[in-house]
């Protein structure tokens, strides 16, 4: 996996998350994961196609996910993951999608997205269908929770 693909999804993460929470975001260390893996409890999920093929995973808690949707909409409690929280979490992984989008478009690499889909339960698994491990970075959001940003993209064979 290229270091030019995964940078720009990481700092528009990294943005967007500190300018829509209004909080510190503190990077944690990156780590591999294999090729299938469990949730935490809320995903979103990107299709990458073109020139590169994969995903980009946005994975959290269902607490974590809660409140970063009340954070996104003037501080509202949520007690539910309802279709507003939902709605909430799928516009702020188009959001980061988008930026990182944009900046990889200016170097040059030219491939689409998916729309966001969301993902939510226990005891949920990711398989991996590229064999190609995913490169997961945790963004610490304070008393919000922790985001890991799940990277998985290859070049097209």
């Amino acid at each position: 996996m290229r270091v030019e693909y995964i940078n720009p999804f990481v700092e528009a993460t990294f943005n967007v998350l500190k300018e829509v929470l209004n909080v510190e975001v503190k990077r944690g260390d990156l780590y591999l994961k294999e090729a299938s893996m469990n949730i935490m409890g809320v995903a979103a999920i990107v299709g990458l196609a073109g020139d590169v093929e994969g995903r980009v995973l946005f994975d959290m808690t269902k607490n974590t996910a809660l409140k970063v949707a009340g954070a996104m909409n003037d501080n509202e409690t949520f007690m539910s993951f309802n279709d507003m929280a939902k709605a909430t979490i799928t516009e702020l992984a188009n959001m980061i999608t988008a930026q990182a989008v944009t900046k990889l478009h200016d170097l040059g690499f030219k491939f689409d997205l998916t729309p966001p889909a969301l993902f939510s339960g226990e005891n949920m698994e990711i398989s991996n269908t590229l064999n190609i491990e995913a490169l997961i970075v945790p963004m610490e959001l304070g008393d919000i929770g922790k985001i890991e940003v799940n990277v998985l993209i290859r070049e097209r064979l």
